[in-house]
């Protein structure tokens, strides 16, 4: 069996259709149609059911799906190590949601230059989705995320619960921070659900961002106030530059590693969550 045809296997489990696997996968859905054709006759069992919702596993289909799993992450495995480069011993590749890199996962990298040398490191900035399919078609080791999707064969690990605090730049000539001041960023649905349900005397928010390094970087030069991760808030804190709203309602933003469970007997994986578990504890 080829790379190709587990590919396009798994592709069509994660998106639900034959033509939205050919889309991702940018070949022809003949060309997906060929590949699992081949695939089951090779295994000798029909993997999928197409009817007009898309296409479903079998049973056979289900059994399947970890051992194609499998292969594609040993696969992308036996690429790295393949690229070791040379005086080390392996490689680890970790990717993670932007707004953790600024401090946590830029601290794990010191940890592990100081602590590991010998390991190699592959790091990656990308969206939750994104990072996901990487860590699903091994290419990634390790995603760090806020709010992982549970995925067959994989484990899920609690690094830190931060807290969301909302600070505000200090009020000039001891006037408050105005309604219009309030900037709003987009912590995913929890934080939405637990936001609009507290009480709040800051008003609607004049801007909206998708991003908390930018709605923090944004506030600090233009004034304002918003909710953003303790940890990254702290530094500007004790400079002076922001303060925490008194009174205000925090809330819980936990974040989380995702592996894969066949990792679990790797070394160097299990040394690289030490260490983000040392550098956010």
């Amino acid at each position: 069996m080829d790379i190709d045809r587990a590919r396009t296997f798994l592709e069509i489990v994660h998106s639900g259709s034959f033509l939205k696997a050919a889309e991702r996968l940018h070949v022809t859905q003949t060309t997906v149609s060929a590949r699992i054709r081949t695939l089951e006759d090779v295994l000798g069992r029909q993997l999928f059911v197409r009817n007009r919702n898309g296409a479903q596993l079998t049973p056979a289909g289900r059994e399947f799906e970890r051992y194609a799993q499998s292969f594609v992450q040993i696969w992308e495995r036996a690429r790295h190590q393949l690229a070791i480069p040379s005086g080390r011993t392996s490689v680890v590749a970790l990717g993670g949601e932007l707004s953790l890199w600024d401090p946590v996962l830029l601290d794990w990298l010191v940890w592990m230059k100081q602590r590991k040398p010998e390991i190699a490191i592959h790091a990656n900035v990308g969206v939750p989705d994104q990072l996901l399919e990487q860590l699903r078609t091994g290419v990634l080791d390790i995603a760090v995320l806020y709010a992982p999707k549970l995925l067959p064969g994989f484990k899920v690990e609690l690094l830190v619960e931060e807290q969301l605090v909302l600070v505000r730049t200090k009020p000039k000539d001891g006037e408050p921070a105005g309604a219009e001041d309030y900037v709003y960023v987009d912590w995913g649905p929890l934080f939405a659900a637990q936001h609009d349900a507290s009480s709040n005397s800051f008003g609607e928010p004049g801007l909206f961002v998708g991003l908390g390094p930018l709605g923090l970087n944004y506030i600090l030069r233009a004034g304002g106030m918003g909710y953003f991760r303790r940890g990254a808030a702290a530094p500007h804190i004790a400079s002076g530059e922001l303060e925490i709203v008194d009174g205000a309602p925090e809330f819980t933003y936990p974040a989380y590693a995702v592996y894969p469970e066949a990792s679990e007997a790797r070394d160097d994986i299990q040394e690289a969550l030490r260490g983000l578990k040392d550098v956010v504890s």
